[in-house]
């Protein structure tokens, strides 16, 4: 019980748990992955891939993120040429933005993961149509794929960041921020653009990163 409720750099060690529980499983049994894209698949296609769900939880993503870098910009030339917070964004906000949003979906996610991993997507692979082989998640591959972990999954989940900085209803915040993620990691589980240990992947490392730097950048304990 000591170490379900100790926290290691902000984070409950009951998230870590799961974490690791749900990479030994995924790397254990790979086929649940196959087993939760084929049920989206009919034989021949994804259905409801470019269904108007899909392409709105797509796209919203990227106006979504375009938004925050907007503000983020507008935020930061703000205070350079008046040396005053703009609706109360003080620097270290401004700084904690910065990190939630470039370190886990754009470093890690996007640069180092996606970009090495090699794991082929849901759709490249023979069991669904493609020509490439499936690998587990979390194992190296050399399949030359972008699957592994989602991008669009973890600036979904980025939202998650902002909720921390919330004074008041939080627990709103919280339930719309996670029912964002989830409905953007089912828009690609269900076009074959990701695996769901994927998504699940995104989720934990925007969810421990925010954690870390809330407590780096402010001293204090999270509250969720």
């Amino acid at each position: 019980m000591y170490f379900l409720t100790k926290k290691y750099l902000n984070i409950h060690g009951i998230i870590w748990l799961l974490f690791f529980a749900l990479s030994l499983l995924f790397i254990l049994e790979p086929q649940l992955d196959i087993y939760v894209t084929n049920l989206f698949y009919d034989g021949s296609s994804f259905p409801l891939d470019k269904t108007l769900f899909e392409r709105i939880f797509y796209h919203s993503v990227r106006v979504m993120t375009a938004f925050m870098i907007l503000y983020y910009l507008l935020s930061l030339i703000y205070y350079t040429f008046t040396k005053k917070t703009f609706f109360s964004i003080s620097k270290k906000v401004l700084l904690y933005i910065f990190l939630v949003y470039s370190i886990a979906p754009g470093l890690i996610v996007n640069s180092l993961l996606k970009e090495n991993w090699g794991r082929a997507r849901p759709a490249e692979i023979v069991q669904f149509g493609g020509t490439r082989e499936f690998t587990p998640a979390f194992i190296l591959s050399n399949q030359k794929g972008n699957s592994f972990s989602s991008g669009h999954v973890a600036s979904a989940f980025s939202v998650l960041g902002f909720v921390l900085l919330a004074k008041r209803r939080k627990k709103l915040y919280m339930s719309l921020a996670l029912s964002y993620g989830v409905a953007v990691s089912f828009a690609r589980i269900i076009a074959g653009g990701h695996f769901l240990s994927d998504a699940l992947t995104s989720f934990f490392l925007v969810w421990i990163f925010s954690h870390i730097f809330y407590k780096l950048i402010f001293k204090k304990e999270s509250t969720l």
